[in-house]
């Protein structure tokens, strides 16, 4: 399967499971159930994921998938989809539509095609394969490098980074930057990989949540690793950024005071 195929199921399947997202978007009765981990979970989220799920399993039976909602089948085969089908469900609670889709195809355990749809923010498709990342059709690339002070640093949740990591780095990184803001989720690599900001940083997050945008940042021209600058591929942090100004970021968050 090549960029242009991918991109193109991939839009059908996240453009109709976007109109059913959209259909409970700021519904007042909309009924929010906490899992296990108090996260919040909708009906949206599971009507979109089995959605996607349907999708696959006819276009790709052989397929494994990985959903965050409905779990694993086929794990272990050669081709497998992971799937987040609301990236970012506390914004869609709350009405803010800084939120989206997620998925990700992975050959023998690496990411190979990722894709972050945008339904409350006109439609927009993302789309990468490591060698190229296109929005809507169109090539984008990662902001060039800049000196600390300019960067536009970006998080789902400040508080996650001193609980899971080091937040005398974060503080260190943070008196550098120009601003930080949360406009995280898939909305931050989004950011990133088209050059609207410089850095995006989970220091505790889930494979399903960010393995798509592997090939996506990797094919806008940026990096991404986990918090310490290995692999990020089955960990459970992530740092993505321009390449020149990642080693300086990953520097940063692992400095001790």
């Amino acid at each position: 399967m090549n960029l242009d195929q991918f991109q193109n199921l991939v839009f059908d399947w996240t453009r109709e499971s976007g109109k059913l997202i959209l259909e409970h978007f700021c519904d007042p009765d909309l009924k929010v159930d906490q899992k296990k981990d108090a996260s919040p979970v909708t009906q949206a989220d599971r009507q979109a994921e089995q959605l996607i799920r349907n999708q696959i399993s006819k276009n790709f039976p052989k397929h494994g998938i990985v959903g965050e909602e409905f779990g694993s089948v086929r794990e272990g085969a050669e081709w497998t989809w992971l799937i987040d089908p609301i990236d970012g469900t506390k914004s869609f609670v709350a009405g803010v539509p800084l939120f989206g889709t997620g998925l990700c195809l992975q050959f023998q355990g690496k990411p190979v095609l990722g894709a972050i749809h945008l339904p409350a923010l006109g439609d927009h498709l993302l789309v990468g394969d490591g060698n190229m990342a296109l929005l809507d059709g169109k090539k984008v690339t990662v902001r060039e490098s800049g000196p600390c002070g300019d960067w536009v640093v970006l998080t789902s949740d400040e508080r996650d980074i001193p609980t899971y990591r080091n937040g005398a780095g974060w503080k260190s990184l943070l008196k550098k930057v120009a601003y930080c803001r949360s406009w995280g989720d898939c909305y931050g690599y989004y950011l990133v990989a088209t050059g609207k900001a410089d850095v995006m940083v989970d220091p505790i997050v889930n494979s399903w949540d960010f393995h798509g945008v592997i090939p996506i940042i990797q094919g806008a021209g940026g990096k991404i690793t986990n918090w310490i600058g290995e692999d990020a591929a089955g960990s459970n942090s992530a740092i993505a950024a321009g390449s020149e100004i990642h080693n300086k970021v990953v520097s940063f968050l692992n400095h001790q005071s």
